[in-house]
């Protein structure tokens, strides 16, 4: 069950964030198809970047290496022709040295001017490069061919030009084979992420179709954990559930059935009674004194409210089952208080004794009365007349206090006292006294609920005591002032868990920590 404060906002919120939600899921190409699908795409989009990022590097580098390959060849001729226009005898035979290296070097076109010609020696077709300010050589691309020019301080000139469609071919080839390669690659990888997706996801198909089975045939049959991933760890978590959910159904279950009995009796007596008053009513039926009519009329009564209390019961059992209930502030010695006022009346004979002490938690009221209650009125039901009931309230530490309620009865035995919790159940002395033994099961959901615990021990005089301790605050100034902290706002207590009542008495407390900081 949730316990939580009232937020006015909160249902509009919750609604506004589902449909911005449910808008959203509907939105966009990823959002529609499936996750196998959408895994493998992911993968190919990886591969596909990683592919594209290589090409490029791969394209880029080669281009470059490849040119500058060309640069350093064009610059070590261009300075060994520029120290050989030193040599004086270099001017007679220009035309020779540029034949001899046309001849050993023909993918490579030069001209020379020496210093104080007017003409160039070679090819003529050569551009003449501008020099960067204080440089002496340059190198650039014109109309596709790689230009080297070099000068030196006598004023001599060398240019060299080497044609690089050649090796323009070779970039485009490769490139345009990266291209295809990591096509290939990129089409691998879908195929591959679709591989891997389906292999990945076949533990999720196994629980979709387990889940589906569950909504088509209502049987809680736990699934196979296969592994020990995150979806090993999701059927484990689906199981829990499921097993949760069994226990749920069995409760409820058991709580029809043993309804359906202990209803059954006072209903077939008190229609037996009936239909009894109604023959006697009949024309030549035989007579009863009357004081007979009045026992069967009493009988009437008396199983009417018998059914009364049982229906009561129930009711308040099922409504400590309900989803939630809002968060109250709650003075719990004003509640032990009304609740000794109204047990007081119904027993003049029995003497009655109450020590409280101040304690606020946030809590169910309602719930709260109704238990205390519960075992005020068990103490007076079997104390004698001239008996006493006694009820204390002891603050045991910071957070913690203790409720005992005792009596003058016979008592409970050790072997049952755990046993007076469960629903239905009743002690052999009790089965000849009126009730519906689901009391002390409400009483015990109530104090679990409440992150409390409960125990049934033996009282001073020999009779019953039951010891109910619950978590709070002694001051009421200290749920006001943690009323802000958000951590008071949501405490989540299932009736229905199956931890020890320790566990969830820990986890209010540390609610009531939570709020105390």
């Amino acid at each position: 069950m949730i316990l939580r404060k009232p937020s006015p906002d909160a249902e509009k919120t919750a609604s506004l964030d589902l449909g911005a939600l449910t808008a959203e899921s509907s939105d966009g190409w990823g959002k529609q198809a499936s996750l196998r699908w959408r895994v493998a795409m992911l993968t190919a989009s990886m591969v596909a970047i990683a592919v594209g990022v290589m090409t490029v590097l791969a394209y880029w580098s080669v281009s470059v290496t490849l040119t500058n390959n060309v640069d350093k060849d064009l610059k070590s001729k261009s300075m060994a022709m520029l120290a050989e226009t030193v040599d004086p005898s270099f001017f007679n035979n220009v035309k020779k040295e540029v034949e001899y290296f046309r001849t050993y070097n023909q993918n490579t076109k030069i001209s020379i001017r020496l210093p104080g010609w007017n003409y160039t020696a070679g090819d003529e077709s050569l551009p003449l490069l501008s020099l960067p300010p204080g440089e002496k050589t340059v190198v650039k691309t014109v109309n596709g061919d790689r230009v080297f020019m070099a000068t030196n301080d006598a004023g001599a000139t060398v240019v060299l030009s080497r044609d690089m469609t050649d090796i323009q071919g070779l970039i485009l080839t490769l490139g345009l084979a990266l291209l295809v390669f990591g096509g290939l690659g990129v089409l691998l990888a879908i195929m591959t992420g679709i591989v891997v997706a389906t292999a990945g996801l076949k533990p999720l198909v196994r629980l979709q179709s387990a889940v589906d089975a569950v909504t088509r045939t209502q049987k809680l049959t736990p699934i196979p954990v296969v592994g020990n991933d995150e979806l090993a760890l999701l059927t484990m978590s689906f199981n829990q559930m499921l097993a949760a959910l069994d226990q749920s159904r069995q409760r409820q279950a058991q709580l029809v059935a043993d309804a359906g009995h202990e209803l059954k009796t006072p209903l077939t007596s008190m229609r037996t009674n009936i239909e009894l008053l109604m023959l006697l009513q009949k024309p030549g039926a035989p007579q009863i004194s009357d004081e007979e009519k009045k026992a069967l009329e009493h009988d009437v009564m008396a199983q009417m409210e018998e059914l009364s209390t049982l229906i009561g019961d129930l009711v308040d059992l099922a409504r400590e089952d309900a989803a939630e209930t809002e968060l109250q502030e709650t003075d719990l010695a004003q509640v032990a208080q009304t609740a000794f006022e109204r047990v007081r009346r119904r027993r003049p004979d029995v003497e009655f004794r109450l020590h409280v002490t101040p304690w606020y938690l946030w809590g169910d009221a309602h719930s709260l009365g109704r238990a205390i209650l519960n075992l005020m009125d068990n103490a007076a039901k079997w104390s004698p007349a001239d008996g006493v009931v006694r009820v204390k309230m002891t603050r045991l530490d910071e957070g913690r206090m203790q409720i005992t309620i005792s009596d003058s009865g016979p008592g409970i035995p050790e072997e049952e006292r755990e046993k007076v919790f469960e629903r239905f159940y009743r002690c052999i002395q009790s089965r000849s006294m009126p009730g519906s033994g689901l009391g002390l099961a409400i009483v015990r959901q109530v104090v679990d609920r409440h992150g409390g615990s409960i125990t049934a021990e033996e009282s001073e005089d020999g009779g019953a005591m039951f010891r109910m301790i619950l978590p709070g605050y002694d001051h009421e100034e200290d749920l006001a002032r943690d009323a802000k902290n958000s951590a008071s706002k949501q405490l989540v207590a299932n009736s229905h868990d199956d931890r020890p009542t320790e566990g969830r008495a820990a986890m209010f407390r540390n609610a009531h920590d939570a709020i105390g900081k």
